[in-house]
């Protein structure tokens, strides 16, 4: 962790919403509580991510982006590569940093982006031999952590903070890996 400018996607949910989503009545939230104990704080972290221009056959390029942590995150896409206006400059404590070099965020990006592609219609597609090249853009994604715990453990819910989504297991384990290390 270290503390100069990143470059960050523009968050779609404020502290407030986050908050909001965390402790919203509901089953999850009680499920949460139950299993976790109470709601302690929420965070604000960064994570970084690589961009990648992904070419399918005779298809157009699809640009997908992988987290530079160990590439176990949903993959994102853009529809352009994003642009100065959707980019906040932050500073700051709370972020991943890769930990994969591009040529193996690639590699993980080849089977992630065949399944992605197979899903939208694999009679489609009539060459699955992929192309793929990175594009130059350093990029953070924005996530909040609920941060659930008791004295003896903490555990925390994940919230996509683009894509307004709470996450699950997977994101959960990813970040407590962090938290902990």
């Amino acid at each position: 962790m270290t503390t100069g400018c990143i470059r960050v996607l523009k968050p779609n949910v404020s502290q407030e919403e986050a908050l909001r989503a965390f402790s919203a009545a509901g089953f999850s939230t009680w499920y949460w509580r139950l299993r976790s104990g109470p709601l302690r704080r929420i965070a604000d972290v960064y994570v970084q991510y690589f961009l990648f221009r992904v070419k399918c056959g005779n298809a157009r390029p699809r640009l997908f982006a992988i987290d530079a942590v160990d590439g176990s995150l949903d993959l994102f896409e853009f529809p352009r590569i994003p642009d100065d206006r959707e980019l906040l400059a932050l500073g700051g404590r709370n972020r991943l940093e890769a930990t994969l070099s591009e040529g193996q965020a690639a590699e993980l990006l080849r089977d992630k982006a065949l399944r992605v592609i197979f899903q939208q219609g694999f009679f489609k597609l009539r060459d699955a031999r992929l192309e793929i090249s990175p594009v130059p853009c350093e990029l953070h994604l924005p996530y909040w952590l609920g941060l659930y715990g008791r004295e003896s453990s903490v555990r925390c819910r994940v919230m996509d903070a683009v894509r307004r989504k709470i996450e699950g297991a997977k994101a959960s384990a990813f970040f407590e890996h962090w938290l902990a290390a």
